[in-house]
């Protein structure tokens, strides 16, 4: 299941974040959606954005290092389209069973149940994972967590189907993440989703080319979805957005067959081409909607589509929004840069 989230405006994330939250692991989170945000600017991709808020159960939490970090109260926050739960620092069986015991996680655990109640997505990486096995949200679905604590998973949570072997796991509405380093994985998973070319100028700009061995563990998976043909192909659609949709045209293109097109673009993002280029025309159209005074008849041309008529019925059975929802968007974000 794709992540419309990611398509049709900024991705709204909280990170979870509790005493004891490992270091590296939410500086790779943090890191890596600033870095991609700065990136979109200077790319003109300015309908990616992602909306990143530090959340606890508290105002302050310190970090397994000892930091402290100011958190927005969970109960404060409204449900995001994601939430990621980066791993705690505990590392053996004996005191994880204790740090999990505490009533911040059990707290917590609860939000995270109420926030995927409400809709939201959710992201583990590492020992995070077992704050939300905790939760209930993996009851059922298939995930993996780090190597060297698999048996102790599987023999906590025996509702959930455990496969250690891979680095990065989507099923249903959860997404988890390997050891450790797995963060970055997991957030450049995340970024994909909202552009492939996007991910893979983030990753190039956060890896040190000179330790290709820490990289090739670090961004395994990564490394495995990065296709260029695929980078090629949004390129090529995001520069016809006005034009009428040809897989034979794209094909010929970026130099490859429709069949091998369509699989990889399917591998990558889990969707035809066809349905890619669509998600692009909405994300431009929602962009312009709530950054222009264009008309709807120009921006449904602008986009690639007869009419405002079929813009306007496709904005809705897409977003469940209308044109009128849309823009009112536009003068509330309006509104807050005047406040802020």
């Amino acid at each position: 299941m794709a992540n419309k989230f990611a398509i049709y405006g900024a991705m709204k994330i909280n990170v979870l974040s509790l005493n004891g939250v490992f270091d590296t692991g939410l500086a790779a989170v943090l890191d890596a959606f600033a870095t991609a945000n700065e990136l979109a600017v200077a790319q003109g991709l300015t309908s990616v954005a992602f909306d990143v808020s530090l959340v606890g159960l508290r105002r302050e939490v310190r970090t397994n290092q000892g930091f402290t970090v100011s958190v927005l109260p969970a109960k404060e926050r409204p449900p995001a389209d994601w939430v990621i739960v980066p791993a705690i620092g505990e590392r053996t069986p004996e005191p994880l069973t204790a740090a999990l015991a505490t009533p911040e996680t059990q707290a917590a655990a609860r939000f995270l149940r109420q926030w995927a109640d409400d809709g939201a997505l959710v992201a583990a990486a590492c020992i995070g994972t077992f704050i939300a096995a905790e939760s209930g949200v993996l009851d059922g679905e298939t995930v993996t967590t780090t190597w060297w604590l698999a048996p102790f998973f599987r023999q906590r949570y025996p509702r959930v189907r455990l496969d250690d072997r891979r680095m990065l796991v989507r099923s249903g509405r959860v997404l988890t993440a390997g050891a450790a380093l797995s963060h970055m994985d997991m957030a450049l998973w995340l970024i994909r989703q909202a552009s492939p070319s996007l991910a893979a100028l983030t990753a190039r700009y956060l890896i040190v080319d000179s330790r290709p061995s820490q990289s090739a563990y670090a961004m395994s998976d990564h490394l495995a979805h990065t296709d260029p043909l695929v980078q090629k192909f949004e390129r090529w659609a995001r520069d016809r957005l006005a034009d009428g949709f040809s897989l034979d045209d794209a094909a010929r293109a970026i130099g490859a067959s429709k069949r091998t097109l369509t699989r990889r673009i399917n591998d990558v993002l889990g969707k035809s081409p066809l349905s890619y280029f669509q998600d692009l025309r909405v994300e431009r159209a929602v962009h312009l909607l709530r950054t222009s005074s264009d008309t709807v008849e120009m921006i449904a041309t602008a986009v690639g589509y007869a009419d405002g008529v079929a813009l306007r019925n496709l904005l809705r059975r897409k977003l469940g929004r209308g044109v009128r929802e849309i823009r009112s968007e536009r003068a509330a974000l309006l509104l807050t840069d005047v406040v802020d």
